[in-house]
């Protein structure tokens, strides 16, 4: 098998970075977890977001991870790619948008 940078295996792991500073892990684990739990959202309609975000910052083991989760908490693909396209739009739409620094940024170089 060949060597990669992203081992799916990896995941299960998460936890291992608090060896060398456990406090830290904790107060993140914490906040982490009751961030997922419900409130004014459903656990199922932060897994979908989760999802999207993992998609826009292209974390290969976010995407794994709430692609389970939104599986887990009720989503179907259906949602789950549309979400996906949500998260596209959002970021083709923000790069498109810079297009306006660069005009205007050219407007005040006078081309």
């Amino acid at each position: 098998m060949d060597e990669t940078y992203y081992r799916p295996s990896d995941l299960s792991r998460f936890g291992e970075i608090g060896e060398e500073a456990p406090d830290l892990a904790k107060k993140f684990f914490d906040w982490y977890g009751a961030v997922f739990e419900e409130g004014a959202l459903t656990t199922r309609e932060k897994s979908l977001i989760a999802l999207a975000v993992s998609h826009a910052i292209q974390c290969p083991y976010c995407i794994d991870a709430y692609t389970s989760e939104s599986l887990k908490n009720g989503a179907d693909p259906e949602q789950m790619t549309e979400a996906v396209h949500v998260a596209a739009a959002i970021r083709g739409g923000a790069s498109l948008v810079h297009g306006v620094q660069m005009r205007n940024h050219a407007a005040r170089l006078g081309m």
